[in-house]
């Protein structure tokens, strides 16, 4: 008998919903919420407000798309956290309100866990999937961690940031260069055109697997308050080196620890996921690294490294198959360690 999952996310600032059924991916509609641009960052009240007004319009979108009515679903996952509160109460309430009205279960999924488990999100039987163990680098705005996956309920974290994230690195250094919200994306374009060896910032000595990015954040605003002493218009005409030598930086960062997780743990596959993991530099490091050593890579599609549902149906259809359903009671959650 076939499983159909509805996936909701709502964790930020994307509302999105998907229908995975046994394991293939059949729909994923992701809103986003252009109104935090003009803030510089996402605005919590202004996220929620925004996923009330897309929450029915998506989650229709996406059943119409996969070809199924809601009559066809056997149960909706959801994200409890973490996140932002009032965003995550909005897609929590929805999934119970409609699994109240068409009395099937519900199931909650670990937004860290979506991250990781989107490389198990197929669009064809013959897609290949990581084996376990695996390591997966896991790195967005919030999160920098190193983990080792055992299964799809067992991941270890073996070392994480103690303080900004990569894709905070990136963004807030974005920032101060006068580049729009979100900074990574342009950090990125910029780099493509720029010398990454013009600039040197520093690097954190972090004893163990564990990140920290607020140094380099530093460095990177020491070198511009410096230099702009010198020249105004600094930033205006060094744009491109400085993306690159700053994206180039972030990048060592993370590899000198992912080699180090490597080599203790002797897997033989990587993957990558998060947000910063749409990264054309990242994504090159990793491919390059893995064949230089002979692993295999598992990069996810651009699609599926931001905020997206697939992500939260194929970690709910994996504990719908272990019957680990949620409590109609369950509230949501801002933090949790993964």
């Amino acid at each position: 008998m076939s499983i159909t999952i509805l996936g909701i996310e709502s964790s930020c600032d994307d509302t999105s919903a998907a229908i995975i059924r046994d394991g293939i991916l059949l729909s994923n509609v992701i809103a986003g919420q252009k109104v935090h641009e003009e803030y510089g960052g996402v605005v919590p009240e202004l996220a929620s407000r925004a996923h009330q007004q897309n929450i029915v319009p998506v989650v229709d979108t996406a059943i119409k798309r996969a070809g199924i009515t809601k009559h066809d679903i056997d149960a909706i996952a959801f994200t409890r956290g973490p996140g932002l509160l009032g965003s995550l109460l909005v897609g929590t309430s929805f999934a119970k309100g409609l699994a109240l009205g068409l009395n099937i279960p519900i199931v909650d999924v670990n937004h860290l866990h979506g991250h990781v488990l989107s490389h198990f999100i197929r669009r064809e039987e013959t897609d290949v999937v990581p084996e376990y163990p695996f390591i997966c680098l896991l790195i967005s705005g919030g999160n920098s961690q190193i983990i080792l996956v055992k299964s799809y309920n067992d991941m270890e974290v073996l070392g994480q940031t103690i303080d900004d994230a990569a894709g905070e690195a990136f963004d807030k250094c974005a920032k101060v260069m006068g580049l729009p919200y979100p900074g990574g994306p342009h950090i990125d374009r910029l780099a493509s055109e720029g010398d990454p060896l013009r600039f040197k910032f520093s690097k954190p000595h972090i004893p163990g697997f564990d990140y920290s990015f607020s140094g380099l954040k530093t460095s990177f605003l020491y070198t511009l308050r410096d230099a702009k002493k010198i020249d105004p218009d600094f930033v205006e005409h060094n744009k491109a080196d400085l993306a690159a030598s700053l994206q180039r930086t972030i990048i060592e960062i993370l590899l000198e620890k992912l080699r180090k997780a490597v080599d203790l743990t002797g897997v033989s596959q990587i993957a990558i996921g998060g947000g910063v993991s749409a990264n054309s530099g990242v994504r090159q490091a990793i491919a390059d690294y893995c064949s230089q050593r002979g692993l295999q890579a598992f990069i996810p599609e651009r699609l599926f490294t931001t905020d997206n549902a697939a992500m939260v149906a194929i970690a709910g259809y994996y504990k719908f198959l272990d019957n680990q359903f949620c409590d109609l009671d369950a509230t949501p959650y801002a933090r949790v360690s993964i």
